[in-house]
């Protein structure tokens, strides 16, 4: 398996048995996420910012309106640091110090650059399209001129980056196993309802086939 390099941006001080290098399992996390935070500074003043993204090979796409200061600030090549995270159960200890949660995170590092070619903004635009739902694009009206000058795309590449897992059973203090208090795990997981029709529908469109069956793909881990 292919292993990103360590640098000491992620490399793990705290519990660093939890980081991992497999750019496979980097992707995969990628993958079945919706949302990222967006961490970058202006003068001083740090935010974080929460967006939509998709990946795309080895790099990570991020879209917006042009006016987005956020945008406009990460197009001119500051560095920016991007994270991921899924929560996949909360973790009962016996203990109240010990309790936690099984999750998988994602933190990239980088320099992200605009996307200006034309014909490489509308395929990024169809991959993030295609992230959030699968086969929606091929249904809609694409993006006109005006929308595509509107929209900005930018893309991260995923040279630095480290994830970070936990996984398993609450781990309590030695003496505290004898307490009689319930532990263990309640799982967690992204589940979808039934498609809800706009007011507006026209009378003849029906729910699509990838709407009424719409899925997350789930990491097995």
């Amino acid at each position: 398996m292919e292993k990103l390099p360590q640098t000491p941006r992620t490399t793990l001080k705290r519990l660093p048995q939890r980081g991992i290098y497999d750019r496979e399992l980097i992707e995969q996390i990628l993958d079945e996420g919706f949302i990222c935070h967006v961490g970058f500074a202006v003068d001083g003043q740090p935010f974080v910012i929460p967006t939509g993204y998709a990946r795309v090979g080895d790099s990570l796409l991020i879209h917006g309106s042009q006016a987005s200061r956020m945008l406009r600030t990460l197009g001119e090549g500051i560095d920016v640091c991007v994270t991921v995270t899924l929560i996949d159960g909360l973790v009962l200890a016996r203990s109240a110090f010990h309790h936690s949660m099984n999750y998988r995170s994602v933190v990239v590092f980088g320099r992200a650059t605009v996307i200006e070619d034309l014909a490489k903004k509308i395929e990024a635009l169809r991959a993030l399209s295609e992230h959030m739902i699968p086969g929606r694009w091929d249904d809609v009206r694409e993006p006109n001129e005006r929308e595509l000058q509107l929209t900005t795309v930018l893309s991260l590449p995923l040279t630095e980056a480290s994830a970070k897992v936990r996984t398993g059973p609450p781990l309590d203090d030695e003496e505290d196993y004898e307490l009689s208090v319930w532990a263990g795990v309640i799982p967690l997981r992204l589940v979808a309802g039934s498609p809800v029709d706009d007011a507006r529908l026209s009378t003849y469109s029906e729910v699509p086939k990838y709407a009424v069956e719409y899925a997350r793909p789930i990491l097995k881990h």
